[in-house]
């Protein structure tokens, strides 16, 4: 028995969108790597830009096992498809829910971490280099108590004192960069959350058009 074929083009339809959203994750995650990566600091213990490459090379492959499955009308390659389906709804949910309730254990577990860098004098020359371009890029100085995690300022720690909004004292940032990066995180859960949970809405969609058909997959070819 054919699957009936409105199904089986919305099916398909739906993982191809699926497989170009994995494309375009892919692609943001490669062009971020070249362009924004490699801060020692940031990239050891936040979540890099590898990690969405990852994503987005398991999303196409997803993707591309739920299309050729509906335009074979293969029933193992659905049946895959469908198991990846419920695992990375599971898997956003559960990150969802984690980063939702677990936000001061994070940000407890990130301080620590991120003390293990000072005093940054004393570091080796090229997490120096990665903290002062961490200091221009988010307008701060030192990482745990400002500038007193300096031996000497920096430069990268000098400031426009006429903008003081910037939030300048004597001529250099006294925010810790610390404080900059978790609102940086903060700013971004939200958005982030809000994807997670629309991302998996959607794929509830996709697996409740697709049961509709399930008993088709019975009588499916492998």
């Amino acid at each position: 028995m054919a699957v009936n074929k409105c199904v089986k083009n919305l099916l398909f339809f739906f993982n191809l969108l699926f497989w170009v959203c994995g494309c375009v994750i892919l692609g943001v995650g490669i062009y971020l790597k070249v362009t924004k990566g490699g801060n020692k600091i940031t990239d050891q213990y936040l979540p890099s830009f590898d990690l969405m490459i990852a994503i987005g090379v398991i999303i196409m492959v997803i993707g591309f096992l739920g299309c050729c499955g509906a335009y074979k009308e293969s029933r193992c390659m659905l049946l895959v498809f469908f198991i990846f389906l419920l695992l990375i709804f599971v898997l956003l949910l559960a990150a969802g829910i984690v980063a939702a309730v677990g936000g001061n254990t994070v940000k407890d577990w990130l301080k620590k971490r991120l003390e293990e860098f000072t005093p940054i004098s004393s570091q080796n020359p090229e997490v120096i280099a990665d903290m002062e371009k961490l200091q221009r890029e988010l307008m701060c100085c030192g990482l745990m108590n400002g500038p007193s995690d300096w031996t000497k300022i920096p430069d990268s720690c000098k400031c426009n004192t006429t903008t003081p909004a910037n939030g300048c004292n004597n001529g250099n940032y006294k925010d810790p960069c610390y404080d900059k990066i978790i609102s940086y995180m903060k700013d971004n859960m939200v958005v982030a959350l809000g994807i997670a949970f629309a991302v998996a809405a959607i794929l509830v969609k996709m697996h409740t058009l697709s049961s509709k058909d399930v008993k088709h997959l019975i009588s499916l070819k492998p």
